[in-house]
């Protein structure tokens, strides 16, 4: 009786182990590549969209890399020093990429899985580029243009037809992103071609722009898989967000928190979200904007970093003390510190070389200085280039003929005195009182007429 129990007991143990094998989906996607006369040995691979980096890789001697991304679908972006490049990714593929950096563009080669679709992606900038031929079309008039439009948007379908290997969700997916970008370039024309053909007072035809009416604003498939679709419905809630903040006196960063919150979607109202989450970093209502974000996002990782960015911003609120900086550089020679301006009300300007708007601001703070000379205060304009761009700043300062306190943060946006302020974007204005506390950490521009309201209530 024992034996029998010992040999059932194993039949029971062999029918338990005899399950089919479970293979874990591949939820990654490989990337292997070489870039030949490199003039730096790094290689970053980001996000297309923001530019931000996900992986910096090192190349081996011979300009070899080798990376895996986790839950990849979608474009990123391949950057050696100023060479860059698109580059498509999915779970399961695996992408070789060549280049040779004395001629990056054209020498750009990829083998391997998914490399069909790359190359597909390569042709379609060919061809676009074709369209251009060097010209900007929005200098065009609006019946040209238009038709120069949908001619490019029936070459890319003709293209992606005719591209052997692709499977037809991604053709599917790519056309509708294809539909999308030829109305984007629709919704642009106007502001676009007032700007460009030097035309203030253009106004598009009454049916110009008729064929946006039939978007639905609700796909969340497009949502996710075309960047084009997803600026067309950041530009429906923008409009609404715009007339938000008009009528009820609010900014616009505010308003389009309130528009977007309420969405049924949570695809979609998460994705726009994210687009919100700098915006904390220059409210006036930092409680209100805080607490509206994290009940209406229902990403945790969304939620962890606009809380992070509060609770260094309440640090930096009116009234406290301002975080220092110390030993910058200052044009005009030596060091100087925040200290050494104590006894001043102090307005800051944060700004760099490259920076359109902060160069678009230097004739108002100019103006505000020349207005406010001889009063109790310094205008101070602190420069986060990085040290490539040292001797431009130390030139356009001379060339612009600048004012005030001139001097040069010691690590760019890294530097503490920035980080404290969590400055996501310049130019940045910050105005202290005679005591360095905070009187604002998001102080008007020179060119809006309240800073000299402000200024004057307290000189």
């Amino acid at each position: 009786m024992k034996k029998s129990i010992y040999v059932l007991g194993l039949a029971v143990i062999s029918l338990a182990s005899c399950k089919e094998e479970v293979v874990a989906p591949i939820d990654y996607a490989i990337v292997t590549g070489k870039v030949t006369n490199a003039t730096t040995n790094q290689v970053l691979i980001a996000s297309y969209e923001n530019r931000k980096a996900i992986d910096t890789l090192t190349l081996a001697a011979d300009g070899s890399f080798v990376d895996t991304i986790q839950s990849p679908k979608g474009q990123y972006a391949l950057i050696n020093d100023k060479n860059r490049t698109s580059i498509y990714l999915e779970e399961g593929f695996n992408i070789n990429f060549s280049a040779d950096a004395k001629d990056f563009a054209k020498s750009i080669a990829m083998t391997g899985t998914g490399s069909v679709e790359n190359n597909f992606f390569k042709a379609k900038s060919e061809k676009e580029a074709k369209f251009r031929d060097g010209t900007n079309p929005y200098t065009l008039e609006e019946a040209a243009f238009k038709e120069k439009m949908a001619s490019q948007k029936a070459a890319i379908n003709s293209l992606l037809d005719g591209t052997e290997g692709l499977s037809e969700a991604f053709k599917t997916t790519q056309k509708n992103d294809n539909n999308y970008n030829y109305l984007v370039s629709l919704s642009n024309f106007e502001s676009y071609h007032q700007h460009y053909a030097q035309k203030p007072d253009f106004k598009v035809s009454e049916n110009f722009l008729a064929e946006l009416s039939a978007i639905d604003i609700t796909n969340e498939e497009d949502f996710s898989n075309s960047s084009s679709y997803k600026s067309l419905v950041i530009a429906h809630y923008g409009k609404i967000a715009g007339d938000k903040a008009e009528k009820d006196s609010m900014s616009y960063d505010l308003a389009m928190l309130k528009t977007i919150a309420p969405i049924e979607s949570e695809v979609i109202r998460n994705g726009l979200l994210k687009e919100t989450v700098f915006g904390i970093t220059v409210t006036e209502k930092l409680d209100e904007y805080y607490n509206t974000f994290m009940a209406a996002s229902t990403d945790e990782d969304q939620k962890e970093t606009v809380k992070e960015y509060y609770t260094k911003l309440k640090a930096v609120e009116a009234g406290n003390l301002s975080p220092k900086f110390i030993g910058y550089e200052n044009h005009a020679g030596g060091k100087t510190s925040l200290e050494d301006l104590k006894g001043k009300y102090v307005y800051i300007d944060v700004w760099a070389t490259w920076c359109g708007p902060c160069l678009a601001e230097i004739p108002a703070l100019k103006e505000t200085e020349e207005a406010y000379h001889g009063k109790n205060i310094e205008f101070v304009s602190i420069s986060v280039d990085r040290p490539d761009a040292y001797e431009k700043w130390k030139q356009m300062v001379v060339d612009k003929e600048l004012g005030g306190v001139q001097l040069l943060a010691d690590n760019n946006f890294d530097s503490d005195f920035i980080k404290d302020y969590v400055i996501q974007g310049i130019p940045k204005f910050i105005l202290l009182d005679t005591e360095g506390n905070i009187v604002n950490a998001n102080a008007p521009r020179p060119s809006d007429p309240k800073l000299k309201e402000v200024l004057n209530s307290l000189l």
